[in-house]
């Protein structure tokens, strides 16, 4: 979880307005921002890493804001936005619907111009990106709920609307395997909503199907990289298919099985090697930890993978990130290596 202030600490009152801009542009997606409180802009931004999809925490003076085809082709994530406003109204345009939110949810598509404007008061909204290819509900049948003030009072829209507002409030608590799980469950919650917005929850194309069954073996080898046994046949077992029927799952996919397997411990590897924290653990251990239970195999596969040796990549990380430390506290660097002032004694 990352938390972003706009406060004193980032700069004098009148550039607060410039750092929501800059940090919108660059962690959300390119687009042109206005308010008319930029003078005395206030603003929290909070950021959870859920895995398979993030959720953003927004607090800030009235802002309008305008994505324009040009934004369009500076940057697009290729992302779904559904939004949860829980304090102030936004009226939102979209592909050609028009909506004033103000307690409910929005769904807005960064692939398409899309305009905002708040009213006079102080917004709190709560954001899901969704990757486009990760939601099981094809896309043109979504356009038609862009920009739409939907309900989040009851049904499927106030469980996403509470779960939403949980997340914010417990992810403190939770290990990061634990926010990954959460952002599957945050995932199907939306699929579900979004579906019943359509009118069919129970209907989905076998493609749709396909998709879901995706996602939910996505979720499982996440959740049980650390165990040394897991192979396709234990996954094929697990979910009541057979092997060759996994296999076909996977044909259209840009890594089979046993190579998803071995990319999500690679990663998580070297992940944690590059975590200070960590230092003090053996290579070895943190292999053991993702599954790898030789450690010759796994600084094989990471060399081959990464271009390094596992120790070379956390020597590099961590003197990458000591070097960054340095450079954001100068004066703690300067006053350690400071001379003696003028006058000074020497014993």
């Amino acid at each position: 979880m990352g938390t972003l202030v706009a406060s004193e600490v980032v700069g004098a009152r009148q550039d607060r307005f410039d750092w929501f801009c800059e940090t919108v542009s660059s962690h959300v997606m390119p687009v042109r921002l206005s308010s008319r409180h930029a003078a005395d802009f206030r603003a929290d931004i909070t950021e959870l890493d859920l895995g398979v999809v993030r959720l953003s925490a927004v607090t800030c003076s009235p802002v309008s804001s305008r994505r324009t085809p040009t934004h369009v082709r500076q940057g697009d994530p290729e992302h779904l936005q559904l939004a949860l406003l829980t304090r102030g109204a936004v009226r939102i345009s979209q592909r050609g619907s028009e909506s004033v939110v103000s307690g409910g949810l929005v769904l807005t598509d960064t692939s398409r111009p899309s305009e905002a404007a708040a009213a006079d008061e102080t917004l709190t909204s709560v954001v899901v990106q969704i990757p486009r290819q990760a939601l099981a509900l094809g896309s043109d049948r979504l356009d038609g709920l862009l920009a739409r003030n939907l309900p989040a009072g009851s049904g499927s829209g106030a469980i996403l609307a509470g779960f939403m507002r949980s997340l914010l409030t417990q992810a403190p608590h939770c290990r990061p395997e634990e926010l990954r799980g959460l952002g599957a469950v945050t995932l199907d919650l939306a699929t579900a909503f979004l579906a019943r917005q359509l009118g069919d929850p129970g209907a989905a194309p076998a493609r749709a199907r396909a998709r879901e069954t995706l996602q939910r073996i996505h979720r499982f080898v996440e959740n049980n990289l650390g165990d040394p046994d897991l192979t396709p046949q234990v996954i094929a077992d697990r979910h009541n298919m057979s092997l060759r029927h996994l296999h076909a799952l996977f044909g259209d996919q840009p890594l089979t099985v046993a190579a998803l397997i071995r990319r999500s411990r690679l990663e998580r590897a070297r992940s944690d090697l590059a975590r200070a924290e960590l230092g003090g653990h053996p290579v070895q251990a943190i292999a053991a930890r993702w599954g790898f239970a030789s450690a010759t195999g796994f600084s094989r596969a990471f060399r081959q993978a990464y271009g390094l040796t596992p120790t070379e990549h956390r020597a590099s990380a961590l003197a990458t990130a000591a070097a960054h430390a340095e450079r954001r506290n100068p004066a703690r660097h300067e006053h350690r290596h400071a001379p003696p002032a003028s006058g000074s004694t020497c014993g």
